[in-house]
């Protein structure tokens, strides 16, 4: 087996830990919203993106147009075009579709391993080794995962329905901590999206759509202004 490869799974093995009690819960969650041990599964394979996936399934158990969905998750993630964009020039030359096939497993915890690495030129193997590890770990335990909550009591199930306000809130205050941008875009985006579900002017998709455009143009706008207004060299 390639050394570049096994290198790349024991430096993405720490992710594949870390994966295990969010897709675990993932599945366990997609199982009480009435999501099939395939459809679950699935969507992993297939989306393999966390905090979307949890997003998906809000949207999901409140009958959202599927259309609305899809779009939801395409701007949630859009922050993987840049991920990937950074980590071409650092990746090893090669052909644009085995590139393709391993850019599909960058995640967060992936790009980070990967734009640590200290070397000039990431072999494309240890890429690979990193994005497999990651992957399979996360659909295996969204799986496990819906394999736990089929067998757990009815109230348990229902009661479930909460943990996935839980790990939202779990997922955003650590990232708000010390970062008054990331907090004033939750506030935003939470005021533009509460604004519209009392006044029923945009349903729940297009709302959670809208608020999330919305609050990253104000936020970043707000930001420039007052960058520019720095004096320079600040």
């Amino acid at each position: 087996m390639n050394k570049h490869f096994v290198n790349g799974l024991r430096d993405g093995s720490s992710i594949a830990i870390g994966y295990f009690p969010v897709a675990l819960t993932f599945g366990l969650l997609a199982k009480t919203s009435g999501l099939s041990l395939l459809e679950a599964t699935a969507m992993s394979l297939f989306v393999y993106a966390g905090a979307a996936q949890y997003m998906s399934l809000t949207l999901i158990t409140k009958s959202v147009d599927p259309i609305l969905i899809v779009l939801n998750t395409f701007v949630v993630n859009i922050r993987h075009f840049l991920m990937t964009a950074s980590l071409n020039g650092k990746m090893q030359s090669e052909k644009r579709w085995i590139k393709g096939i391993y850019a599909f497993g960058i995640t967060d915890e992936a790009f980070s391993v990967l734009a640590t690495k200290k070397e000039d030129k990431i072999p494309t193997p240890f890429a690979f080794g990193v994005v497999v590890i990651a992957y399979t770990s996360w659909v295996v335990f969204t799986a496990i995962g819906h394999v736990i909550g089929a067998n757990l009591p009815a109230f348990l199930q229902a009661a479930m329905a909460i943990a996935l306000y839980a790990m939202f809130i779990g997922l955003l205050v650590p990232s708000m901590k010390g970062n008054r941008k990331v907090v004033m875009l939750a506030l935003i985006a939470a005021l533009i999206n509460a604004f519209f579900y009392w006044t029923s002017l945009l349903s729940t998709g297009w709302s959670i759509l809208v608020a999330t455009l919305a609050s990253s143009i104000i936020v970043e706008i707000v930001y420039a202004r007052k960058q520019k207004s720095l004096p320079k060299g600040v």
